[in-house]
């Protein structure tokens, strides 16, 4: 799960960047609006959070150009501005929800977990496929109801192919998902979180089914 970070006030960024990269996140984070609006539209996140006031480019700029170019991705607004006008500005461009400064970083973790719900389109914090699941809030997965030990790498991981279960999930968007700005992850560092991750839920009636040349896929095996 890959979020992007648009705030200029380093102090809070860095806060901000502590705490979701503790909770399991993949986060990236730009001082201006115009980095924000060029990292929108040249690679893809799960959550954008985005402060107002902006330099170079207000943060309502950066939403509706990111709106305009068919992007859908959850937006959670922050500002110091707590005024009527603002809010309806922002929900009115495409805004998902809206939090005022000062904020208690519980309350955002949260709301962070409630946003990309919505964006999977499911109203539940935990993914299940078979005997597998996850819960979003805890991070923590499960097999046959019993919790699996997994590093933060794996969870993220299994995060990212039990959201699209039965689907192909290839090294690059794995990588795209899994890793911010800066951080080299070979293909060949997917394959072996890929092993190790198999090694772990392999033991029931769900694998991780490798396409050759193409990635991988988490499905069901028939009874």
């Amino acid at each position: 799960m890959r979020i992007l970070i648009a705030e200029d006030d380093q102090v809070l960024a860095d806060g901000l960047l502590r705490s979701l990269r503790g909770t399991g996140y993949a986060v990236d984070q730009v001082g201006t609006g115009s980095e924000a609006d060029a990292a929108l539209a040249a690679h893809e996140f799960d959550l954008v959070i985005l402060d107002l006031g902006l330099p170079k480019l207000h943060g309502l700029e950066v939403l509706r150009r990111m709106r305009a170019r068919g992007c859908a991705t959850p937006v959670l607004i922050l500002t110091a501005a707590d005024s009527v006008e603002q809010r309806v500005k922002g929900l009115d461009l495409g805004a998902d929800d809206f939090m005022a400064k000062p904020f208690s970083l519980q309350e955002l973790e949260a709301r962070v977990r409630a946003l990309t719900r919505r964006g999977l389109g499911t109203a539940s914090s935990v993914i299940k496929h078979g005997p597998l699941s996850f819960d979003a809030t805890g991070r923590v997965a499960y097999l046959n109801d019993q919790m699996i030990d997994l590093s933060a790498r794996e969870i993220s991981l299994l995060e990212v192919l039990l959201q699209r279960a039965g689907r192909l999930v290839s090294k690059d968007q794995l990588v795209a998902r899994l890793c911010e700005w800066g951080e080299e992850v070979s293909n060949n560092a997917i394959e072996v979180y890929i092993h190790r991750l198999r090694k772990k839920i392999e033991h029931g009636p769900v694998r991780i089914a490798t396409v050759r040349g193409l990635g991988y896929c988490l499905e069901k095996i028939p009874g």
